[in-house]
């Protein structure tokens, strides 16, 4: 009986302390996890990660907001110009289609192609966006080729972008450097100082709400290693600010600038398709490409690489617009370049207006209206070819003392040849043989073409459009 007694309280005993040790080991096994989600303060890594393979967003498909929270909706989206909501439904790691060329998918590059270092610049991005851009270039890249990822701050005042993010990015298998500008710099001197302390081969420059497709970075550096002078750019495709869909682009197109410096995409020229012989997934040389306002350098696209961005406001394009403008005619870009065209507001003598396009689209009249110096709508092109442009429409009068249309720029003359005369100040439609003229009283904001009588109504005055020193 003693004996059995003995082994009970062994028993006991051995049963409290296995307990105990239970009851240590789940404890401090939960405080961890918490002490790292306090100190994170964010969704950790995994919770981005995890979604679902079907779940919002996937294969870049619409992120669809039900009706109940469509008011919270439209309140998110005033803090990044985005649909915040429908991000933060979406994975960190999204998948997204394969919608490259054939021809591109079979396609060998050289084994020792430069590695990279791609600079990212944020300023109060929201944390869904950025950290998907940095897991689409981390998950679409081969690691060999990716020295570093520079994320550079441009004095952002939200608290998730200091010591969470910076926490965060130290776990990434990756490099990945956060550096602070110490005051707000704007995006071309937050690049420079992000270029300055790279030490790849090769920097690579990424906005902060993008996500880069399978087989992106590739193409790109293999260009630059066949011409370390070359600037390339992908192929941009599109991501709504409203749903998230991705939509893939053309590489049918290419960057350019039109005559009131906005940036368009313009269908490859038939010399580009016949200089690559057929071959699509060759590089398409440019003379412009997006973000890059001046260079010796040759430009670029690749038609293998792409990545993808939310489209952005008309405002924000204006202030760029007005700023490459401005930069341009500072530095003689223009002059040197548009010998052969030039960039004018065309002014009726008698009457001190200007024609205008009134914003108006293709199949409409051009408009005339009081000047107002400051371009846009009454910047006008008169081309080598004798055209008057604005954009790629050009003024055509298809019948005696008719109204003056915008059409497209067909390059054969007729309808849209007119010839200046810079003594006697006449536009001359030549096929009508009828001069410019300006409104008639019936309609006050419409130019006509009338018979050559040489009064001042029927003379204009090009001049030279020279823009504001004010942003």
């Amino acid at each position: 009986m003693r004996r059995f007694a003995y082994c009970k309280v062994v028993l006991a005993t051995s049963l409290v302390w296995v307990m105990l040790d239970m009851f240590i080991l789940l404890y401090f096994s939960e405080c961890n996890k918490c002490d790292d989600k306090k100190e994170r303060g964010l969704p950790g890594r995994d919770d981005g990660l995890s979604r679902p393979r079907d779940g919002p967003g996937e294969g870049g498909k619409p992120v669809v907001i039900p009706k109940e929270n469509q008011e919270k909706m439209k309140e998110m989206f005033k803090i990044n110009q985005f649909n915040l909501m429908a991000s933060e439904m979406i994975a960190l790691n999204r998948s997204l289609p394969d919608v490259r060329l054939e021809g591109c998918k079979n396609k060998l590059y050289p084994d020792n192609l430069p590695r990279t270092s791609v600079v990212i610049v944020f300023h109060n991005e929201a944390w869904s966006t950025l950290l998907r851009t940095v897991h689409s270039v981390i998950d679409r890249s081969p690691h060999t080729l990716l020295e570093e990822i520079v994320l550079v701050d441009d004095a952002s005042e939200r608290d998730f972008l200091k010591r969470p993010l910076e926490q965060y990015v130290r776990k990434l298998e990756v490099p990945v450097r956060v550096v602070r500008m110490e005051q707000r710099s704007g995006l071309i001197r937050a690049r420079l100082k992000g270029a300055s302390i790279s030490t790849g081969q090769v920097i690579t420059f990424l906005d902060a709400h993008c996500e880069c497709t399978t087989g992106w970075l590739e193409p790109l550096l293999a260009r630059i290693k066949q011409d370390k002078k070359t600037v390339v750019c992908p192929i941009i495709d599109v991501i709504s600010d409203d749903t998230f869909e991705y939509m893939a682009g053309s590489d049918m197109t290419y960057g350019g600038f039109n005559w009131k410096l906005n940036f368009r995409w313009y269908p490859v020229p038939q010399r580009e398709m016949d200089r690559r012989k057929g071959d699509r997934t060759l590089p398409v040389r440019s003379g412009s490409v997006e973000g890059l306002w001046r260079s010796s350098h040759a430009l670029t696209w690749a038609t293998c690489s792409e990545r993808q961005r939310p489209t952005r406001s008309p405002e924000e394009r204006g202030r760029s617009s007005t700023r490459t403008t401005a930069a341009w005619q500072r530095s003689g870009w223009m002059s040197s370049r548009t010998s052969s065209t030039s960039s004018l507001l065309i002014r009726n003598v008698e009457t001190n207006q200007c024609l205008d396009n009134m914003a108006r689209k293709e199949n409409e009249k051009v408009g005339i209206f009081n000047c107002h110096g400051m371009g846009g709508n009454q910047v006008f092109s008169y081309t080598a070819n004798k055209e008057i442009r604005t954009d790629d429409l050009c003024l055509d009068v298809s019948k005696l003392n008719g109204p003056v249309m915008m059409l497209k720029c067909h390059h054969l003359k007729g309808n849209q040849l007119w010839e200046y005369d810079p003594v006697k100040l006449t536009l001359v439609h030549v096929n009508s043989n009828q001069c410019l003229d300006k409104a008639s009283e019936e309609d006050s904001q419409v130019p006509s073409v009338r018979d050559c009588t040489h009064s001042r109504s029927q003379q204009w005055l090009l001049r030279n459009v020279t823009l504001p020193e004010v942003f």
